[in-house]
């Protein structure tokens, strides 16, 4: 009998609305493990062959993350646009406005492109044609990166709250307060969606009803998005720890400390997890026990969020505007390319490419020759 790969079945479930392989939102999926279990093309045996592709400009910095759907790269640019463009080319498909610029960035499901912005709204677009489908007001600033599940768009906004708005409408399901404004990204895991804020803390509400589950503190403000995985919440903190929950309670099951600030998100794959810190390093410890399983150095600050496929863990550093991969086991450097300024943007692994954005306006895709 002819075996048919885990991820075409989910495809087939789910309408076969976005490809396997694809990345389609920040962190790759609502729990946010940033873990691509789907890529096989790029790995540790050639990832070191990579060469850029295509960029594509825009008219501003972009430290908006890429998402990737269905053969198109989406990415916000500080321009006050959100562009869509071929996975594959480069060639722009389109561009869409919004009232300021965009730091969000943008999630793509069932046809559509959802993204936040500095005016306070957030955004849906038509996912092909970039045709507006409906817009929602929140109370202030919208930094954070939605995330949509099960039909519902959950994102935060500097009015210390919690939205979760219908994907289809934009009408406001419910929404939640928590103590300061919220530049995280929610994750949603098992019913649960759980997101840090400025207030220090870590929130886990009810995915339908918006009910509190749990608060629980740490030592410094939440820039951090949590990553949820085989029962276990992970998050960073500017107090430089990275933290692990219970995700049904909320109790700390560890935390370890780097040298300095953890803006950088957590991802989550084969029993580790990595993360960068604002010391200059990347870390990866046991996510059962928090052991650490190796660290490395990279050449400026890591705001940005590790991606890992296939034995690989990408990621950028800051002022040196600089890609790396890593291998995910040993932590032995595979591979790098400099951009043209500061990298503030996450990577996407998607189908055999590597998307990051830039300070210098642009959008790189990096592939294998």
């Amino acid at each position: 009998m002819r075996r048919v790969p885990l991820c075409a079945l989910i495809g087939v479930l789910a309408f076969a609305l976005t490809a396997c392989g694809d990345w389609p939102m920040f962190g790759f999926g609502a729990d946010h493990t940033h873990d691509n279990s789907s890529e096989t093309a790029i790995g540790t045996g050639n990832v070191a062959t990579l060469t850029t592709k295509w960029t594509a400009s825009t008219g501003r910095v972009v430290y908006s993350s890429p998402a990737v759907a269905n053969g198109i790269v989406y990415v916000g640019s500080y321009d006050d646009k959100l562009y869509a463009f071929d996975a594959g080319t480069g060639a722009t498909i389109w561009t869409a406005s919004t009232g300021d610029f965009i730091l969000s960035s943008p999630a793509a499901a069932n046809g559509v492109v959802y993204v936040g912005s500095n005016d306070g709204k957030v955004y849906a677009f038509d996912a092909g044609t970039g045709n507006a489908r409906w817009t929602a007001t929140t109370g202030s600033y919208v930094y954070s990166s939605p995330v949509v599940a099960n039909g519902i768009v959950y994102v935060g906004s500097y009015d210390d709250k919690l939205y979760a708005l219908d994907a289809a409408t934009g009408a406001v399901v419910w929404t939640a307060s928590t103590g300061g404004g919220v530049y995280s990204s929610p994750a949603v895991a098992n019913g649960v969606v759980y997101v840090g804020s400025f207030d220090s803390k870590v929130y886990a509400f009810d995915a339908g009803t918006g009910s509190p589950r749990w608060t629980t503190s740490t030592g410094g403000s939440i820039y951090s998005s949590p990553a949820v995985a085989n029962g276990i919440v992970y998050v960073g903190s500017t107090d430089h720890n990275l933290y692990a929950f219970n995700a049904n309670t909320g109790a700390t099951v560890w935390t370890r400390a780097t040298a300095d600030f953890v803006y950088s998100s957590p991802a989550v794959a084969n029993g580790v997890v990595y993360v960068g810190s604002a010391d200059f390093w990347l870390y990866a410890f046991d996510a059962t026990t928090g052991a650490t399983r190796w660290s490395t150095r990279t050449g400026n600050i890591i705001y940005t969020s590790p991606a890992v496929a296939n034995g690989v863990v990408y990621v950028a550093s800051y002022e040196d505007g600089t890609v790396l991969a890593f291998d995910a086991t040993t932590g032995r450097a595979l591979w790098f390319a400099i951009t043209g300024a500061a990298v503030a943007s996450s990577p996407a692994v998607s189908n055999g490419m590597l998307y990051v954005g830039s300070g210098d306006h642009k959008l790189y895709a990096f592939g294998l020759p």
